[in-house]
């Protein structure tokens, strides 16, 4: 992967993290690894524990960047949130979300969508 991608990848994370703080989440854990996959967010409103995926694109050109989370994505998102679960569950019970977000860097400056509860566990 190239660093222009890298870094506009982390562009991209760190804007949809500031979104979701910004609607009042609190951002949990980064890039974390849990069962051998990435997991890009991690964040908690209330009492519903977010896994956040974020797809950056420079352009929508080639197609949202949201259509990039198929089944097989969503799956290895599940086997990884599953794992956090198991580590970081705390005693009570919390609602769990899979959200997408996509961040598009466009001529008029960055877009970002947000998709609550975008997909199941499968």
């Amino acid at each position: 992967m190239s660093q222009y991608r890298r870094t506009l990848g982390a562009q991209g994370e760190a804007l949809a993290a500031d979104h979701l703080e910004a609607e009042g989440y609190r951002i949990l854990d980064r890039n974390v690894r849990a069962g051998g996959v990435e997991l890009d967010l991690v964040a908690r409103r209330g009492r519903t524990i977010a896994f956040v995926e974020v797809k950056t694109r420079a352009s929508s050109r080639h197609g949202s960047p949201e259509l990039a989370v198929d089944a097989h994505k969503q799956a290895r998102i599940a086997r990884g949130a599953a794992a956090w679960l198991h580590e970081h569950s705390p005693a009570f019970t919390r609602d769990v979300r899979f959200d997408v977000i996509a961040c598009v860097c466009g001529p008029r400056g960055w877009q970002i969508e947000h998709w609550p509860g975008a997909f199941d566990a499968p």
